[in-house]
């Protein structure tokens, strides 16, 4: 069995969730900040990244991050340039943790029109595809933000996730579609039906081979999304956590039956570079647990 039909295979059968360890540019001086390592801690990008990837690399070093309670992980690509363990990243998570390895490729957001923000073009996406397939990546994953309930701008979004994620099966990867609606919206469940239409729309027209996964952000009323999972052309549907605690965010997705999470910031919630290694590791393993038992309903 190919290396891909096995991570297949554990994706679609196996109890677990995802991590999201894919902080990029602009989302890792917070991350950082909450791990307790201010920006004056670091002069430089190079700086901080190395900073990062140690945190990461503690992370994903610890014995409790292995696949019995983890389906995957998603990484950034400057994480994917490095190593763990003397071992590329996302080879290390596959053959030392049995994680399967996902990549973000966005390039980040546009300015917000018509209530939502796009995806910037993503430049070099298929020589980045050929990187990730190289080193035993599953999947990619690309973020857009639904903040109003506007129909026009909805269907823009869906539409451009889905020509993208295409592109990506094309290359032999699993494209995971994160069209996350923002918790803070005045229009959340409004903005969630339109969603949820122009998702089936996309999805009834792709052809048998053409399989995604989708992140959404937990809906407010309980299963909406259950056409989504039960689909033929849907691997998984994943929760962010999407700025909700952990507390919540498990709540949240333990009352959608089939929904997984795939958290950043409420996995990591409670960890500290201040820590010592056996503090540090108890924390991690208990939101693990609380996050694997949520993703089991």
């Amino acid at each position: 069995m190919s290396i891909f039909a096995q991570q297949l295979a554990k994706i679609c059968s196996d109890n677990g969730f995802i991590a999201a360890l894919d902080q990029s540019g602009g989302s890792t001086p917070k991350a950082l900040k909450l791990y307790g390592i201010n920006d004056t801690d670091f002069n430089s990008d190079n700086e901080m990244f190395d900073i990062v990837h140690q945190m990461r690399t503690r992370i994903m070093t610890s014995a409790s991050f292995s696949g019995d309670r983890l389906l995957g992980a998603i990484l950034f690509e400057n994480t994917l340039d490095r190593d763990v363990d003397g071992i590329n990243s996302a080879k290390f998570l596959w053959q030392q943790k049995n994680v399967v390895p996902f990549l973000k490729v966005d390039n980040g957001l546009m300015d917000i029109a018509n209530g939502v923000q796009l995806m910037k073009p993503i430049d070099q996406l298929d020589a980045l595809l050929q990187k990730a397939k190289a080193q035993d990546v599953f999947g990619t994953k690309m973020r857009s933000v639904i903040k109003l309930a506007n129909s026009q701008g909805i269907a823009e979004l869906v539409a451009q996730q889905f020509a993208i994620g295409k592109h990506i099966s094309r290359a032999g990867l699993i494209p995971i579609i994160e069209p996350e609606v923002d918790i803070n919206s005045t229009e959340k469940p409004a903005a969630e039906a339109m969603l949820k239409e122009q998702l089936l729309l996309q999805l009834d027209q792709l052809n048998d081979k053409q399989r995604v996964m989708l992140k959404l952000t937990p809906p407010e009323q309980a299963n909406f999304y259950s056409d989504c999972i039960n689909h033929p052309n849907v691997i998984r549907v994943v929760a962010l956590s999407g700025g909700y605690n952990r507390t919540e965010a498990n709540r949240r997705v333990a009352e959608n039956t089939g929904m997984i999470a795939s958290f950043s910031r409420a996995l990591t919630e409670g960890l500290s570079a201040q820590q010592s290694d056996n503090a540090f590791n108890d924390t991690l393993n208990h939101s693990i647990e609380a996050i694997f038992q949520a993703s089991k309903t």
